[in-house]
This record gives structure tokens, C-alpha cells and sequence, in this order.
């Protein structure tokens, strides 16, 4: 059981949860998108939005970073899963799409998504996320 409160804080994100479960089935231990990670995994947003961290330590972080997701968007669905993983240096690349809609307006939001995580122990230690930006800013009408 996750160590993660209030799991219905996250119900925006489920599809996205979901998918990341799928990619890491067999790969990593967990029941819940929460579970897969290690306490003090280490999460890295290289291509992302302004205002959104860079950098973020730790499974409570991340959650918290989460929980206010739904407030902006909501995925309907995740798909187009790729895995691709190297067994020796334990490197798992996953690719994904998503589809929801801005809460504010219900505009519809699209996005593509390539995570490259690191697995220790079958926790992911490390995670680098990519993402496009101007779909964000397309959604939610920013410059």
C-alpha cells in the first residue's frame, strides 16, 4: 500500500498512472504509480513549462507536486506506450501520449511524453521527463 494520502487528490492523473504501471509491469515493484518509486527518488523535468521546478527530490514531493494537477487538467486517457529497457544498466525509456481537457475552459490538451527512468532494487531512483511545451501553452491559452 502506497505511504501516499488521499490517493482521490490524484484521480486527474489516473490514466497517466495507469500507463506508467503498464510500462513498468515486471520491471518494477508497486501496486500504485506511487509505489514504483524509491523514498528519495530524484525527479528531473528537462523540457517543461515556465514556473514548474526543474528538479524535485523525493516520493512526498512529487506527490505534492502532483495533487493540485486536476485544479488545471484532466487526463481522460494515456496511450501509445513504448518500453524500451536496457537489462544492464537498469534504464527504462518510456513513450506515451495523453489526452484530457483544461478544467477552466475544457479545452482539449494533448500531449507526447518521453520519461527515462533509472530502476535500483526495482524502485525507480531516477526520472527524466520531456515533454512539449507549446501543447501546455496551446491548452491552456499562454502566449
Amino acid at each position: 500500500m502506497t505511504t501516499i494520502t488521499d490517493l482521490d487528490d490524484f484521480k486527474a492523473l489516473d490514466p497517466f498512472f495507469r500507463i506508467i504501471e503498464q510500462g513498468l509491469d515486471g520491471i518494477a515493484d508497486g501496486a500504485h504509480f506511487f509505489d514504483l518509486l524509491a523514498d528519495d527518488v530524484v525527479f528531473d523535468y528537462i523540457i517543461t513549462i515556465p514556473g514548474y521546478p526543474r528538479h524535485v527530490e523525493g516520493r512526498e514531493a512529487v506527490a505534492e507536486l502532483y495533487r493540485p494537477y486536476g485544479t488545471a487538467i484532466v487526463l481522460d486517457r494515456c496511450h501509445d506506450l513504448a518500453v524500451h529497457h536496457d537489462r544492464e544498466t537498469g534504464v527504462v525509456v518510456l513513450e506515451y501520449a495523453s489526452a484530457g481537457r483544461v478544467v477552466a475552459t475544457g479545452a482539449p490538451y494533448t500531449n507526447r511524453y518521453i520519461s527515462v527512468l533509472t530502476i535500483t532494487d526495482r524502485k525507480v531512483t531516477h526520472w527524466r521527463d520531456y515533454l512539449d511545451p507549446v501543447a501546455v501553452f496551446d491548452a491552456l491559452g499562454w502566449p
